[in-house]
């Protein structure tokens, strides 16, 4: 063979051999970037945290004393106007908590009672608990992204006037027993977009409690 071309070939496949490391390496490197770029968003992901607001409204057909509602609730006063018959509406508690992302929130406590109720026991308190198993941070096949409360419940033992005491020496005293009532559900909602959760008929008059969720992620 011509010395010039066995040369040629040599320094060929030299070059070859080379490129070949090189580009082995090249790939490595980029296969590792990206790896390393898709742990810092998990990473990132993981440090979220989410504000939670649970609103207790009370729809009912008597009047309150107070009809004021927060303007965030808005959108869901008239969506609630416009498929259920109550009259009023009253905001019962609101409950904010700071939860991370895929984290738990687990409430427990006693507030005043959330339906009308008489003089004689308006003392009386209700025992409350909210949780959630996991709340987490979703896109679905589109790209949207929405916050998943899976295990989302809501419990609440209410007292209820069951009948009156009558006493000689006394005034008449209110017969209360506390009745159990609760919601229990998975559900995904728009970050920031408050919504109806559920409706729970509770009490002799027909009143309503109605559960409203919203969540959104912390600027911190």
């Amino acid at each position: 063979m011509n010395p010039s071309r066995m040369s040629a070939r040599i320094v060929f496949a030299v070059l070859l051999t080379i490129l070949s490391i090189n580009g082995g390496e090249a790939l490595a490197q980029s296969a590792a970037d990206t790896s390393l770029q898709s742990t810092q968003a998990e990473k990132k992901d993981d440090e979220t945290n989410l504000n939670t607001q649970l609103y207790l409204l009370v729809a009912t057909n008597q009047d309150v004393d107070d009809a004021k509602l927060p303007a965030a609730l808005e959108s869901v006063i008239r969506q609630l106007r416009a498929s259920l018959p109550f009259k009023n509406y009253r905001l019962a508690a609101t409950l904010i908590n700071r939860v991370k992302n895929d984290g738990r929130l687990n409430l427990r406590w006693v507030g005043g009672p959330m339906m009308a109720t008489t003089a004689g026991f308006s003392g009386t308190p209700s025992f409350n608990e909210f949780h959630v198993n996991t709340v987490k941070l979703v896109r679905d096949a589109g790209g949207q992204q929405f916050i998943r409360m899976d295990g989302f419940g809501f419990g609440a033992r209410i007292p209820i006037q069951t009948g009156t005491a009558l006493a000689s020496n006394a005034p008449a005293a209110p017969i209360i027993n506390y009745e159990s009532t609760g919601l229990n559900t998975d559900i995904s909602i728009r970050e920031g977009e408050p919504v109806i959760v559920g409706t729970l008929n509770v009490g002799p008059s027909g009143d309503a409690i109605i559960l409203v969720m919203s969540a959104r992620r912390t600027n911190k």
